[in-house]
């Protein structure tokens, strides 16, 4: 079933990411770490859609996106980065891959940590955040989305680490195995991954040969960082 929606607002948090609220569809529910696919409601883009997030609480009264925006694709996120309040998507019903399972460590690669905000939100409203911990890659600062919000959680662990900017106080390099080995004690928790397709694979077996349980990890990749 489709459901086409209204923008209500629009706002950039990053140099590259957008925020947008739409209007919430009577009877619209998802589960925090699941998406849904969207379309541009412009003439030659109706049959275009893209897979995004729902980042916004459970409760809320309106449907939050937030979306990495691409505009050298010439495609999707192109022309969502040109929308405004008062024009119009077609949402598809809610699916994904990402539940929570319990507590754990959440390793993003970019636009990787989109299916993990409406996840942690939530167990934050619930004060369920403690013992939580986010492990969140980037290229450069200026690239970690929602990063102010990610430390005001009392109780969440943030390590924060960066591939292009060296001169950075954070932790410098890419997640391997070598790099869970020094930053991760206890394999024996719940793993959620998220980002390229390539970084959820390396992640997922570097997690494994490390002790983790398979039925512990919970993955979806795809998600262009």
């Amino acid at each position: 079933m489709t459901h086409p929606v209204t923008i209500k607002s629009t706002a950039q948090i990053t140099h590259n990411v957008d925020r947008l609220t739409v209007e919430r569809p009577d009877g619209y529910e998802f589960t925090p770490g699941h998406a849904t696919d969207v379309h541009v409601d412009k003439p030659g883009w109706e049959d275009e859609d893209r897979p995004f997030t729902f980042t916004g609480l459970t409760d809320a009264p309106d449907l939050e996106f937030t979306i990495k925006i691409y505009p050298s694709h010439d495609g999707v996120t192109e022309q969502i980065d040109r929308l405004e309040a008062g024009d119009r998507l077609v949402l598809d019903d809610p699916w994904g891959t990402i539940d929570y399972k319990g507590k754990g460590t959440f390793i993003a690669a970019g636009a990787g940590v989109t299916p993990f905000i409406a996840i942690l939100r939530d167990l934050n409203a619930k004060d369920q955040i403690g013992g939580h911990r986010l492990i969140f890659t980037n290229k450069s600062e200026k690239d970690i989305i929602l990063k102010e919000e990610w430390d005001a959680m009392e109780g969440l662990e943030t390590l924060y680490t960066l591939t292009d900017q060296p001169e950075s106080p954070h932790a410098i390099g890419r997640i391997d195995r070598t790099f869970l080995s020094q930053h991760v004690a206890d394999f024996d928790q719940h793993f959620y991954i998220c980002g390229p397709e390539a970084f959820v694979g390396d992640i997922k077996s570097a997690l494994l040969d490390l002790g983790a349980k398979e039925d512990r990890i919970v993955f979806e990749d795809g998600m262009d960082g």
